[in-house]
């Protein structure tokens, strides 16, 4: 005995036409090898598949939408104003809100590989309302000219014809480029291994955990092939349903003789271990995401989680994305649609921090940004970024040279002992001027590209000058323009010299 006795005794219990045999009671679709008729509907049935279809439909319908256009210097700017952004951001159809809209085509396209919605548009053209259609009851006919059209079968039983610009059609990995390959049927024989494995701890728990098979030792003989029939089927009658554990009783020294397959024989819980991880497979989710934390260590669940991102999400991500694009937008938009990962790829607190305190330090992510992505409101003053002082870009890297040498060949202050006064007095002047000179110098070429003197800069002449604040503030006023950076050097050389 092995585990194909399992299978074996399944499939003759599926194949019982008789009234007490659940063959009538099966719903109509393709039986795999085991004796089970696996469909979507059918496969739902088992934990793992529902949770992988639960994992991959809830995070695409929790991902922002985010439609944007993008700028010639190839920034994005957000669009929140066009009508495909109400469609699919706000209020896809009537009766649907966004996250309940994307779950139920992402489980379409996870179980069947297809998804449908109908275009509803006014008279400019515009979407209005996309209405989903079970891919059940959707099919699809080819024309004798190459294109092909949607036949949908409403709730009464009609058949509607749709042309293709009418019909969005969402599909997974597909053979012919027209229809998607359903997973389910393509994992038949799997699905059906394990929906057999179910059905049968099911079963040999409803028998109070005791195998129902054997046979009976009659050491007579029946006369005719009748009375064989109708003893077994009061014998199958007097042992099932409510008489299901009531007492046998034999006659005409019949014995029972016991016929079963164990649990540990047939491999029950490892082949139910190892479904687990053929369906996680199967959907490509990490085990432990559907609770399946045999093989999960402390290491390598976040590494997992990142590769749930990268290699599942994203290529579902991108189907999405291609195919509003392709399908659902006008040529002249110039609208591109992005699902924002960001939310999936924070990380934790620590995380977080050094990513923030990095780009803020670096200058390539302002203050209020960073406080944005943790969802606390802007504070004024904070949009500038911040520039390292020991760090300058390439175009100023020149001048900042030309600075550095001027500090250098600046002349120090000298001890004065000249006991003569004027003499002194005079020194001091000369050296004075050629400190505030080097100054001038070194500011005018700073601020001779500006049109005018902000408040930074009025600050800086006069730290750079030693002169009040005010003083400058006042000079500003009458000085808003320059022909040229020698002119503003001697404005500044006066400014300092006179004050």
């Amino acid at each position: 005995m092995g585990i194909f006795n399992l299978f074996d005794r399944f499939k003759a219990s599926t194949n019982d036409r008789s009234p007490w045999g659940d063959f009538f009671f099966e719903p109509v679709s393709v039986r795999s090898v085991s004796g089970v008729r696996v469909s979507p509907d059918a496969a739902m049935r088992l934990a793992a598949v529902y949770a992988c279809v639960r994992i991959l439909s809830e995070t695409m319908a929790s991902l922002p939408l985010v439609v944007y256009r993008a700028r010639p210097d190839g920034g994005k700017d957000r669009v929140t104003d066009h009508w495909i952004y109400r469609v699919l951001g706000k209020r896809p159809n009537r009766f649907q809100n966004p996250f309940e809209w994307r779950e139920m085509l992402q489980g379409h396209l996870a179980l069947r590989g297809n998804a449908f919605c109908q275009i509803v548009s006014n008279g400019k053209g515009e979407i209005t309302e996309l209405i989903p259609i079970h891919p059940d009851r959707v099919r699809v006919e080819l024309l004798k000219d190459g294109e092909y059209r949607y036949r949908v079968r409403n709730q009464a039983g009609n058949e509607m014809v749709f042309p293709r610009g009418e019909i969005w059609h969402l599909r997974g990995l597909s053979s012919d480029g027209i229809l998607g390959l359903s997973p389910i049927e393509l994992s038949r024989e799997s699905l059906g291994m394990a929906l057999a494995a179910q059905d049968y701890g099911a079963r040999f728990f409803s028998n109070d955990a005791k195998p129902t098979g054997g046979w009976i030792e009659f050491p007579g003989s029946f006369k005719d092939p009748e009375a064989k029939r109708v003893f077994r089927e009061s014998y199958q009658s007097a042992q099932s349903g409510s008489n299901r554990g009531k007492v046998l009783v034999l006659e005409n020294g019949m014995k029972f003789h016991e016929v079963g397959v164990t649990n540990k024989d047939a491999q029950f819980l490892e082949l139910r271990k190892f479904q687990i991880t053929d369906i996680a497979r199967l959907f490509r989710v990490p085990p432990h995401m559907i609770a399946d934390l045999d093989r999960a260590t402390f290491s390598n669940i976040e590494q997992q989680s990142l590769e749930f991102v990268m290699h599942t999400m994203t290529p579902w991500a991108e189907r999405w994305e291609a195919s509003i694009e392709a399908d659902l937008m006008l040529d002249g938009d110039e609208l591109e649609v992005e699902f924002d990962f960001a939310n999936l790829m924070r990380g934790d607190a620590a995380s977080r921090s050094a990513y923030y305190q990095s780009g803020i330090q670096n200058g390539w992510l302002t203050r209020n940004e960073a406080r944005i992505a943790e969802n606390l409101n802007p504070i004024s003053g904070l949009d500038q970024p911040l520039r390292p002082l020991n760090m300058v870009e390439e175009e100023d890297a020149e001048e900042a040279e030309q600075e550095q040498e001027a500090q250098d060949t600046t002349p120090e202050p000298e001890d004065v002992s000249d006991p003569e006064p004027a003499r002194q007095d005079h020194e001091t002047s000369q050296r004075l001027r050629m400190i505030v000179e080097s100054n001038a110098q070194r500011l005018a070429r700073r601020l001779s590209k500006k049109t005018s003197l902000a408040t930074g800069d009025i600050e800086l002449i006069a730290q750079a000058l030693g002169i009040d604040f005010s003083t400058v503030q006042a000079w500003a006023t009458h000085m808003n323009t320059f022909t040229d950076e020698a002119s503003l050097a001697d404005a500044l050389v006066s400014l300092g010299m006179n004050k």
